[in-house]
């Protein structure tokens, strides 16, 4: 037997293994055992996202119309909870059409690849101390490397439509992501130097007494624009540059592969709300009168509100001012970060 220390994947492992026992050799029951229990554990967290997505793309339509005055969603379905539906048939209706002067099979990969890499991600972070698909003692780091494939993801989406303007966005959000990803990792190293660990599940341990947020509000400020800029919110949108560059590396994209486009960019929210929820706020931890997973969700969608609330209120950011952010103040930021935590926390 397998050591899994995934309580969930460990679980459903060990029911298949009894499962397959009499119709397979045991040399392989180990691996297949291990592969279809993975595989229910990405389908779960594939629900789980869409839910999200679905859910919470009708409440950022909602909340946003109420900051500005308007109604939002109204008449299909009640208080308009249908139109999403709506609009994802009318787009996945729609034809697929491809550039000609694309590189068909990477074009065709690039966006279902970034939508698997954030799934990936999702199977290191842990929505309940069990529910986790992969708990491991590096999973800090596993999360920041699939992290560090996005940019060239962007790049190959951009470039291999074989549209100027589309590759022109596409450089211009991988350089904000590429500049963006030397704080990140200073950031998480210093959370991982006041928790002792880059378990996942052991920093939201570390956090029991107090949050994370409380002792390192500066590593908090930092890795949220951080996560702005990794999600391409506003006022990082640098793609959606409709003056100069149209849509960025989604100019090429057909309405079936921007249905795609925009359940990535909800899987992006989840995933870097969890990650500040997790890193900060104490992750599934909460009082008893509600289950781990229930405290999880609502932090999750809190940040996701505070998300929306800067979206509705700020403006997208000139490329030489999102360089300057990023290497000017919040580089120096978070190593200032990371000597405080060494000289209070842990010298």
């Amino acid at each position: 037997m397998l050591n899994i220390t995934s309580g969930f994947v460990s679980s459903y492992y060990g029911s298949i293994s009894k499962l397959l026992a009499g119709y397979m050799s045991s040399q392989y029951i180990s691996a297949a055992s291990l592969i279809i229990a993975m595989l229910i554990f990405a389908i779960t967290l594939i629900i789980i996202a869409g839910i999200f997505s679905y859910v919470f793309g009708w409440v950022e339509r909602k909340f946003m119309a109420r900051m500005q005055s308007r109604h939002g969603p109204t008449y299909v379905g009640k208080f308009g909870i249908l139109q999403n539906l709506a609009d994802l048939l009318k787009l996945i209706s729609k034809e697929n059409i491809i550039p000609s002067n694309s590189d068909r099979p990477f074009f065709g990969l690039s966006i279902p690849l970034m939508v698997a890499a954030f799934i990936i991600m999702l199977f290191f972070i842990p929505l309940t101390q069990s529910y986790v698909g992969i708990n491991t003692s590096i999973g800090l780091i596993a999360v920041f490397m699939v992290l560090s494939f996005v940019p060239l993801l962007v790049f190959l989406a951009g470039w291999t439509s074989g549209n100027k303007f589309a590759s022109i966005g596409a450089e211009r959000s991988v350089v904000m992501l590429i500049s963006y990803e030397i704080p990140f990792i200073l950031v998480i190293a210093a959370v991982a130097m006041l928790a002792n660990s880059y378990s996942l599940n052991s920093i939201v341990s570390a956090q029991s007494h107090y949050w994370f947020a409380l002792l390192m509000p500066i590593g908090l400020l930092v890795f949220f624009i951080i996560m702005l800029a990794e999600m391409e919110r506003p006022p990082f949108d640098l793609r959606e540059a409709d003056s100069e560059l149209i849509a960025g590396w989604l100019t090429d994209v057909s309405a079936p592969y921007y249905a795609l486009v925009l359940f990535l960019d909800y899987v992006r929210l989840f995933v870097g709300s969890l990650l500040i929820a997790t890193l900060f706020f104490g992750g599934y931890m909460g009082p008893s009168i509600l289950p781990p997973l229930a405290w999880t969700l609502i932090k999750v969608v809190l940040i996701s509100l505070f998300v929306v609330v800067i979206r509705s209120t700020t403006v997208r950011m000139r490329i030489d001012r999102v360089l300057r952010l990023g290497w000017a103040y919040l580089t120096p930021l978070a190593v200032v970060n990371l000597l405080l935590t060494f000289v209070l926390f842990v010298h």
